[in-house]
């Protein structure tokens, strides 16, 4: 099992934390990754882009001259591809990119990714996270004292406090073990688990 310190809100060490190798420490399957993190990027697309092809473009009813003895090349329309104003080859038309992952896909991508963060030790363990108000004064804090500049905080639970105080920051992005997913972990530069989170995803994942 792999043992990471554990710290306080003021960024001091205040003990350790043995992770399970069941979610911790699998082999890192780099292919179920990348495929997780396409099919994420996929599903967020809108698919909206739209532009006409040239049966759709208005205008060009007829052949804008003969079709020989101009010394033109033979044209039947002036809304072909080549011509100004003309429509679009091979148009992009709105369409749906997302695509399906199975489940044991997804739970293996995500155990390689937390794998991934432990060996790089780029994963960080809080004893707890509790702010009395919402400030993200106070939350900037608590990163700054963990070194945390470009991160992931993952939460076993909805604490209003900490989400709202976190909502403004650019860089740092929170989020519950229930929708944890492999993109927002592996744009981390640190992800920053409570020890609830820990034995939270060791439970449901392990």
């Amino acid at each position: 099992m792999a043992k990471v310190s554990v710290y306080n809100m003021e960024g001091k060490e205040v003990g350790t934390i043995e992770l399970s190798d069941a979610v911790f420490g699998v082999k890192i399957n780099e292919h179920l990754v990348h495929m997780a993190v396409v099919q994420q990027l996929a599903n967020r697309r809108q698919g909206t882009q739209k532009a006409k092809t040239r049966s759709e473009v208005s205008g060009g009813g007829r052949k804008p001259w003969r079709q020989k003895g101009t010394g033109h090349a033979r044209q039947g329309s002036t809304r072909a591809p080549q011509w100004k104003g003309g429509g679009v080859v091979f148009a992009p038309v709105p369409r749906d990119y997302s695509f399906k992952l199975n489940k044991k896909e997804k739970r293996a991508a995500l155990k390689s990714a937390l794998t991934s963060k432990v060996q790089g030790n780029d994963l960080l363990v809080l004893d707890e996270l509790k702010l009395g108000e919402i400030k993200t004064k106070n939350f900037v804090n608590v990163m700054n004292n963990l070194s945390v500049d470009k991160g992931l905080v993952v939460l076993a639970d909805n604490d209003v406090n900490v989400m709202m105080s976190a909502r403004n920051l650019e860089d740092v992005d929170t989020a519950l073990v229930s929708n944890i997913n492999v993109y927002d972990v592996m744009k981390a530069k640190k992800v920053v688990l409570t020890k609830d989170a820990v034995a939270k995803i060791e439970e449901v994942y392990a």
